[in-house]
Formats: structure tokens, C-alpha cells, sequence
């Protein structure tokens, strides 16, 4: 190792997949040395930016709880054929967990343990540390990082009613620079209350009230270093991690708050925050692309995709028409995953299969994952899975 100058081998080190990155840690002092390098952090980023992202799959299941895999994907640039590896993962010594977000291979996990409810893991190091308690009922939660200081923070959304006047009072001063339409009842007004901590921090920061409610989503949609959400009025709001304020996003013209129209999810294909909505007319889901961020025009209808039914729900269901195919298999059991750079899409089906669908041929390919030792049931939560700093772990 010490024939070699340390650019090329941090280049070299660079291209390794994350679990032999991992490995190589255990060869020399050197090389444990250089796995900590923020060099090696940027240069691996990028070289996971440019390629297909990788996966960490949380499998479910009663006789399988919490189980982690890294599941790494590859396509074939010649006949469009994807494959899917899935290592397994070592756990942490937790009980029971949920996977809840992710942000540069780092986990938010939400645990059942007695002294604390969300830790950040590192699954490829194996090192965790426990976040302070937050006591109040559960909602949404965000997970990032802020480059202008350079530290890791969770945001953490809850809801309760309040009466008008309370509400009005309350959500002055939190940044919201114009007034939106809130969410109302007879008597009283849905608020969520906003709680924000830095990593390393023993405190959370209550943030103020926002009046809006978020709808719950598989994955962290984390861009350009802002937290994104869809309300139950339609709209899109983002979070900044380093002001700490919200900001509606604008949408495409045929979003709008009153239509019946709506984004069911936010996803990020190719680095760009992108939306998913259903045309009934012509059961297909549409995927809109924001080209250039925060730009209202820039929005485009990117593609179209039609009723496809996966293998697994067809020997289930005996369903083999797409007439039946919606309702098996509604929306929001339809989770866009990736665009890849082939151009083609990944997508998931109600939790139980990953499909790959051809954008130029319009066709469907379901992916054979295979795992050992465990059912079908499992839940993807797709990310760019990278080699982080550990200036906040415990190197193990």
C-alpha cells in the first residue's frame, strides 16, 4: 500500500462496491485510514451519483423481523436486462425497528427500546447512535444533511386541533412569508408542530406550528438539501435544513388545489424532484419531472405508464387481464423507485415485487430478487446508498 500514492488509491478505492469498501477496512492501518478520508466520502458519492443507485430492502415479516439488505443494482446497456444482488446486512442490537429514512447511507430507525425511539445507523460500519426522546404522537419525520454546517438533522412533523385563534396566533413568525388555504373543521383546525434536531444536539428545537397536514410517504424525497412533502390540499411544500423554514413549491397547470387531479407521490428520478399522478381516463400513471428546480415551467410529463399486473400477483389472484389489474393493484400500492440510466423505471408493487419498466418499448420485466431464508413480503426503501464521515460515530 505504500508504493501506491494515496490519489490512486482513493480512486481506486472509490469505484469498490459499498460491502467490499467495507471490507477493506480489516486489510491494513492504512486502508482503515483511508475508508475515513473525506476525499474517499466525495469521490465515492459521485461515482454512486453517476451510476444506478443502490438499495437497503427492510424485509418484514413475522418469522423475519428486521432484517437489512443492501441491494445492489445493475442493467445491462446492451439488452436492457436488470439485475438486483441483495447481501444481507448486519443488524443493530435492537429489539425491534422500522426503517424510516435515509440520507447518504446513513438510517433514521425508529426502535421499540426503553430509553430512546429513533437512532441514525450505519449499517456498514455497524455503528448507531440513540437520539433523545421527543414525546408526543406520531406523524411524519425527515432525515438530512445541512452543508452549511455540515451536520446531520431530523425533523419530526406531528398534528393535533386547535382552536382558530390559537392557530392563527401561533403560526405567525415561523416564515411563512404569504397566507395559504388551511385545513379546517367545524371547530377547530388541523396544526402541525414542528420539532428539529442537530445530530450531537440533546435537544430538540420546537420549530413553531405550520398549517398543514403531510401525507405520509415510503421515501424520503431530499433535494437540492431540502425536505419535500405533499399536503392533503394538494400541494407541495419544502423544507430548507439549513434556514429552517418551509416553501410551497410550485406545480404543473394541471395540478392545481381544487381539480381532482392530484400527485399521490414525490420521488427523485435522476436527481430531480418529480411527481406521480394517475389519469383515470386513461388508467395510466403519469410521472412529471421538475427540470429545473423551483422553476414553475420546467415542469414536463416525462412518462406514461400503463396497467401491468407482476407474475407473483397473477398466480395469486388468478388476475391476468388489466381490466382487473386496478383493483388488485390500486395507485398508491404502485411505488415509483428509480429512474435508471438506460432510461427505463423501476417500480414497486404492492410491497411484494420489483418490476422494471421499458419507457421506449413501454414493456414490463419483473426482476427476480432473491433472499435467503425469507418470504416474498418485504418493504424497498430505495436510496443512494455512500460511505459517510464517521466524525459522529463510535468507530467499532
Amino acid at each position: 500500500m505504500d508504493r501506491i500514492p494515496q490519489e490512486l488509491a482513493l480512486d481506486i478505492l472509490s469505484r469498490l462496491p459499498i460491502p467490499s469498501l467495507v471490507q477493506s477496512k480489516s486489510v491494513c492501518q492504512d486502508w482503515r485510514t483511508l475508508t475515513h478520508d473525506q476525499l474517499l466520502v466525495n469521490k465515492h458519492f459521485k461515482q454512486m451519483v453517476e451510476n444506478d443507485p443502490s438499495f437497503i430492502l427492510q424485509i418484514m415479516g413475522y418469522s423475519i423481523q428486521n432484517q437489512l439488505y443492501f441491494g445492489d443494482l445493475s442493467s445491462d446497456p446492451n439488452d436492457g436486462n436488470v439485475t438486483m444482488i441483495a447481501k444481507k446486512l448486519t443488524i443493530p442490537p435492537l429489539h425491534n425497528f422500522h426503517l424510516v429514512s435515509s440520507c447518504n447511507g446513513l438510517l433514521l430507525l425508529r426502535a421499540t427500546h426503553p430509553s430512546f425511539e429513533l437512532c441514525i445507523y450505519n449499517p456498514f460500519t455497524r455503528d448507531y447512535i440513540e437520539l433523545p426522546k421527543l414525546s408526543h404522537h406520531d406523524g411524519v419525520r425527515g432525515f438530512g444533511f445541512d452543508p452549511t454546517t455540515k451536520k446531520y438533522k431530523v425533523v419530526e412533523i406531528s398534528y393535533k386541533r386547535t382552536t382558530p385563534f390559537t392557530f392563527s396566533h401561533r403560526v405567525v413568525g415561523f416564515g411563512m412569508r404569504r397566507s395559504h388555504q388551511t385545513e379546517t373543521s367545524s371547530s377547530s383546525l388541523i396544526e402541525s408542530e414542528v420539532h428539529i434536531l442537530t445530530v450531537g444536539s440533546p435537544t430538540w428545537r420546537n420549530l413553531g406550528c405550520f398549517p398543514f397536514r403531510f401525507m405520509w410517504q415510503k421515501s424520503q424525497v431530499l433535494v437540492n438539501r431540502k425536505l419535500h412533502w405533499r399536503t392533503t390540499t394538494n400541494l407541495i411544500m419544502s423544507f430548507d435544513l439549513a434556514t429552517e423554514q418551509f416553501k410551497e413549491v410550485p406545480r404543473p397547470d394541471v395540478i392545481t388545489s381544487n381539480s381532482d387531479r392530484r400527485f399521490h407521490e414525490l420521488v427523485i428520478l435522476r436527481g430531480c424532484l418529480s411527481a406521480v399522478s394517475f389519469d383515470g381516463n386513461n388508467q395510466e400513471l403519469e410521472i412529471w419531472v421538475m427540470k429545473e428546480y423551483a422553476v414553475k415551467d420546467s415542469w414536463v410529463k416525462q412518462f406514461n405508464i400503463g396497467a401491468y399486473v407482476p407474475k407473483i400477483f397473477q398466480s395469486n389472484y388468478q388476475c391476468h387481464s388489466s381490466s382487473n389489474s386496478r383493483f388488485y393493484l390500486p395507485k398508491n400500492c404502485i411505488q415509483v423507485l428509480c429512474l435508471l440510466r438506460n432510461g427505463g423505471i423501476l417500480l414497486q408493487y404492492g410491497n411484494k415485487a420489483i418490476v422494471f419498466y421499458d419507457s421506449h418499448c413501454r414493456t414490463f420485466q419483473d426482476i427476480q430478487v432473491t433472499f435467503e431464508g425469507i418470504s416474498s413480503c418485504f418493504t424497498a426503501v430505495a436510496h443512494v446508498a455512500s460511505l459517510n464521515s464517521t466524525d459522529t460515530f463510535v468507530d467499532a
